[in-house]
């Protein structure tokens, strides 16, 4: 018989809106979320994720761009505001939407990474200064 190769296991991600909207604006810090973007089976997409994007890229690109941004996030594991999550995202002492989107990452054991600063230093969050404007 043959032995089987383990395979490494997946690194769930959880990419805060601020991530999406680098990656879909071309900013110089989209390359840093390319990969992840491109890899969907390990991520977990927090449903006020897509409303954020979407709602910027509506604004900012037009809804055919919108329309793009959110078919390549369903691509991932979509997580809609369930009890349990929302109890969770209020205990958290953040702001609505950023409470959803850690609370998400703690469920699913995922590493939230985001460029908004008031997320450092939180178990769990790979935090990546925004560079330029």
């Amino acid at each position: 018989m043959g032995t089987k190769k383990a395979t490494p296991p997946v690194e769930r991600i959880v990419l805060d809106s601020s991530c999406w909207l680098e990656y879909f604006s071309n900013s110089s810090n989209a390359g840093l979320y390319a990969d992840h973007i491109a890899n969907t089976p390990e991520l977990i997409v927090p449903i006020i994720t897509i409303y954020e994007v979407y709602k910027v890229a509506l604004r900012e690109f037009g809804a055919a761009h919108a329309n793009q941004a959110v078919a390549l996030m369903r691509e991932g594991k979509v997580v809609d505001v369930g009890l349990n999550l929302a109890l969770s995202a209020a205990a958290s002492g953040l702001p609505l939407a950023d409470s959803l989107i850690y609370a998400t990452a703690q469920a699913h054991q995922a590493t939230l990474w985001t460029q908004d600063q008031h997320f450092e230093g939180l178990p769990g969050v790979r935090f990546l200064a925004k560079v330029g404007p």
